[in-house]
């Protein structure tokens, strides 16, 4: 079986790579937690995060941003204790921000789904990378997304923290053209 090179061996990467990366997702919640999850990998490698998931998913309550919102300085303190996650503060005090930026747009737009979405036009794009060393690390189309989410008062949310984001939820399908997902998710 032919996968995306940066797969590897490693098993965590790999189910990552066969059941998640690229996949289509429209559920509001498990996009918020890739938004967080993406902002927190940032300066870190993705497998460290990867490693921390079911940690994050435990101290952020399953990612409801209506929880995340509410935190306050003592869920800031309990988060920079625990190290299941990356407890870095500017990290933390993004996500009640984001949680917050999420609220708002679910107000107006319905869902965060719906709102991410319009951007790609409902669909997913499809690029045709015969190699992982053609694929970018950020688009014009994820620099528009940040730029729009930055207005929106997102934090931890550049073109290349975007562009991972849109990579992993599926609103871009960059697996390599031989890769077996890369056909399944046209």
């Amino acid at each position: 079986m032919i996968r995306c090179e940066w797969a590897g061996s490693d098993p965590i990467y790999v189910e990552y790579h066969d059941k998640e990366w690229g996949v289509p997702l429209h559920d509001d919640s498990r996009l918020f937690e890739y938004l967080i999850l993406e902002g927190a990998q940032a300066g870190l490698s993705w497998i460290t995060v990867l490693k921390k998931r079911d940690n994050y998913r435990r101290a952020m309550e399953g990612f409801n941003p209506f929880t995340v919102a509410a935190y306050s300085d003592v869920d800031i303190k309990r988060l920079l204790s625990d190290k299941g996650i990356v407890r870095n503060r500017s990290k933390i005090e993004s996500s009640i921000q984001n949680a917050k930026a999420v609220i708002e747009i679910t107000k107006e737009y319905g869902s965060l789904n719906t709102y991410l979405w319009k951007h790609v036009g409902g669909e997913p794009i499809v690029n045709k990378f015969k190699s992982v060393t053609e694929i970018p690390s950020y688009s014009t189309s994820a620099e528009r997304l940040s730029q729009k989410l930055k207005y929106r008062g997102f934090k931890f949310v550049g073109p290349t923290i975007i562009y991972a984001f849109m990579q992993a939820t599926g609103l871009v399908n960059d697996h390599v053209t031989d890769c077996f997902r890369y056909k399944d998710l046209i």
